[in-house]
């Protein structure tokens, strides 16, 4: 994003990476310069950037080569190599893997509220692929209300202490003091679905621990965010959006390169506005940070496909996964982690098919 002033109006330009290029092809343009790496990644280029023009009401939009703006600073965000994220690598997509320490999570209904259920489903999904392992113990779901400390803090730590022992956890929480505690017992990441906005506490609490944090966008509360979400450019407003919380967090003491954004797809958003930011997802890699996306099993997927049980929403996950990975997208959030992990691996050997291990 780029603000000009023009005649006494602002003009607010940003930069969507456009006329991708995948495997041998990406690799080849990108040496040559007439492409650059999507959000850092070798593997996928962009060879053309939509330009966008927004003052006020008007929105223009334009296509330039990647060679007539290589020099731009935006770009030169969107191409950066992103560094590790709690240790794990952003060189290619990353599978984080979630339990839902909750009994009433929309997607499977409490299937691991027990402790012991919990971290056994953990360790499966690290053995299946799973880079990340994300713990929450509150729902979020639309028309879903708080949980209290004390609750979210037993159902959540006892799990996090066992699987934090062998693999890379992140606690999906609001609240200051579980991210706290949750560090003390071995969290490395903190995914906060407030973005630091709930807790007045958790800016400084990860600035102090020096933790990687997910910020993710959402227009409301969980209890009300469904009611009639509304965007001028739902793509734009949500980087924007972004932009100012990544802003906040630095000022906070939260270096960039420990910043994760994520768009929120089903936090405030109608299904349409879903699909919008999925279409336009290149363009948050202009934020310069790692992007994540979590669309598994959620309601637009039903709302296209017609299945009203979330946990049999798995091919739909699948299709929006590989287009998020097409995308750039650095970590997908996903309950089926072996179906991801098996999607992926074809959709890479496909982006190269001479490293194929067939």
């Amino acid at each position: 994003m780029v603000l000009q002033v023009a005649h006494g109006n602002s003009i607010v330009i940003y930069y969507r990476p456009f006329g991708l290029l995948f495997g041998t092809d990406a690799s080849l343009a990108i040496a040559n310069g007439s492409a650059g790496a999507l959000g850092g990644m070798a593997q996928i280029g962009f060879a053309q950037v939509e330009v966008i023009e927004r003052e006020a009401q008007t929105i223009k939009r334009s296509l330039k080569t990647f060679a007539q703006l290589r020099d731009n600073p935006i770009i030169a965000n969107i191409t950066a190599k992103r560094t590790a994220f709690g240790s794990v690598a952003l060189e290619q997509t990353q599978i984080m893997g979630i339990v839902n320490v909750t009994p009433d999570s929309f997607s499977d209904g409490g299937v691991n509220f027990q402790t012991e259920t919990a971290i056994a489903q953990g360790h499966a999904m690290a053995e299946q692929g799973a880079a990340i392992l994300d713990i929450g113990g509150e729902s979020t779901r639309p028309g879903s209300d708080p949980v209290n400390v004390d609750e979210e803090r037993a159902r959540i730590i006892p799990v996090i202490a066992a699987l934090a022992k062998n693999h890379t956890v992140s606690i999906d929480t609001r609240k200051a003091i579980l991210m706290q505690e949750a560090l003390l017992h071995g969290a490395k990441i903190i995914n906060d679905v407030s973005a630091l906005g709930y807790d007045p506490a958790s800016a400084a609490t990860i600035a102090k621990a020096n933790a990687p944090v997910i910020l993710m966008h959402a227009q409301g509360e969980p209890r009300t965010m469904q009611l009639q979400p509304k965007y001028n450019d739902v793509a734009l407003d949500v980087y924007d959006a972004l932009a100012a919380l990544i802003n906040k967090a630095e000022t906070a003491g939260i270096p960039k390169s420990h910043i994760c954004i994520d768009p929120g797809i089903g936090f405030g958003k109608t299904f349409k506005q879903n699909l919008e930011l999925l279409r336009q997802l290149s363009l948050f890699h202009g934020l310069g940070v790692g992007v994540l996306i979590g669309l598994s099993r959620k309601g637009f997927i039903g709302a296209i496909t017609g299945e009203k049980t979330a946990a049999k929403r798995v091919a739909g996950s699948l299709a929006g996964a590989l287009q998020a990975a097409m995308q750039g997208a650095h970590i997908l959030r996903v309950h089926d982690v072996q179906e991801t992990v098996d999607a992926l691996a074809v959709f890479n050997a496909m982006l190269d098919p001479h490293s194929a291990a067939v």
